[in-house]
């Protein structure tokens, strides 16, 4: 019973200290001050799901300063590498992550009534970590993305060289092809173009995507396209081989997968098909030998 009352308690003190927190208002001075800081935004200009999601991203700013947390560059960089790069997505992750477990913990007082504490504190911790692992696996499954479009667009962009165009023309052309089918690169190949814009360096712009996506055949990409600016090697060509080398580790990878599968295949039919097919085919001999045995010592 006492437990009962502690985490009714607890639960009622987080949904009035969130409810307080989201819902104040910035005082007058506070709002000329964030306003003369981030500039002067027209928000009838905005559409509303931009307005909402501001809206939203300024609440759980509230929030997460009042719980004390102030750095967020980690947090931003994780977000970055799983495709989220608006501030406002580092906002509403923090919320997520301070909401979430306050959320599981309601219902679990509400709900569950054996061994409360556990369950507590297992809700709470479970709460917290969710959303870093939702963000590893949207980060794992981009990657996994970016990994095998790579080929096609290195086709496109051989092509493209081969028909004149420089690889800055080629490059923003085959973001624009890809942006339906594979629009994690589109997108990186459109984060390249707007920094060489900015001024960066052709090269230090392919390695800074190199660096954002963590893989690996970026990285030897990236120096290949060194090595052809060093000897003179034409793109387009480095850029076929590069291709068909990245679509015989791809069947290499599979033809790996598939022959793993006789060996996994191996704990199944041990405990689960072999058992069945030696009950189909001995139960029915070993009922016959049972009968005629029984016949013999009657």
């Amino acid at each position: 019973m006492l437990g009962i009352v502690l985490a009714v308690g607890i639960t009622l003190f987080l949904c009035i200290a969130l409810v307080l927190i989201l819902f104040q208002r910035r005082s007058a001075a506070e709002a000329r001050l964030v306003g003369a800081v981030q500039g002067f935004q027209d928000t009838a200009a905005l559409d509303s799901r931009q307005v909402i999601l501001t809206e939203i991203s300024s609440a759980a700013e509230r929030l997460r300063r009042t719980v004390g947390v102030q750095n967020t560059s980690a947090a931003a960089k994780q977000l970055a590498l799983a495709g989220y790069r608006l501030p406002e997505h580092v906002e509403i992750f923090y919320a997520f992550r301070l909401l979430l477990p306050a959320t599981l913990a309601i219902v679990v007082s509400l709900f569950v009534h054996s061994n409360l504490f556990f369950w507590f504190a297992a809700a709470l911790g479970g709460g917290y970590y969710l959303p870093e692992m939702w963000v590893s696996r949207k980060i794992k499954k981009r990657r996994q993305a970016i990994r095998l479009a790579l080929p096609d667009a290195l086709d496109l962009l051989a092509i493209c060289l081969e028909a004149g165009l420089g690889l800055d023309q080629a490059l923003m052309r085959v973001g624009q092809e890809l942006e339906t089918t594979h629009p994690e690169l589109s997108d990186e190949f459109g984060i390249i173009g707007l920094e060489q814009r900015a001024g960066t360096p052709r090269l230090d712009a392919w390695r800074h995507m190199a660096d954002r996506t963590g893989l690996e055949i970026m990285s030897s990409f990236v120096s290949m396209l060194v090595q052809t600016d060093k000897f003179g090697t034409p793109i387009s060509k480095a850029m076929a081989v590069f291709s068909d080398s990245l679509r015989t580790q791809r069947r290499q990878a599979a033809e790996e997968l598939a022959a793993k599968t006789t060996v996994k295949m191996v704990f199944p039919l041990v405990l689960f098909i072999f058992p069945s097919m030696f009950i189909v085919l001995l139960a029915p001999a070993i009922i016959s030998i049972a009968k005629s045995m029984k016949g013999v010592f009657s």
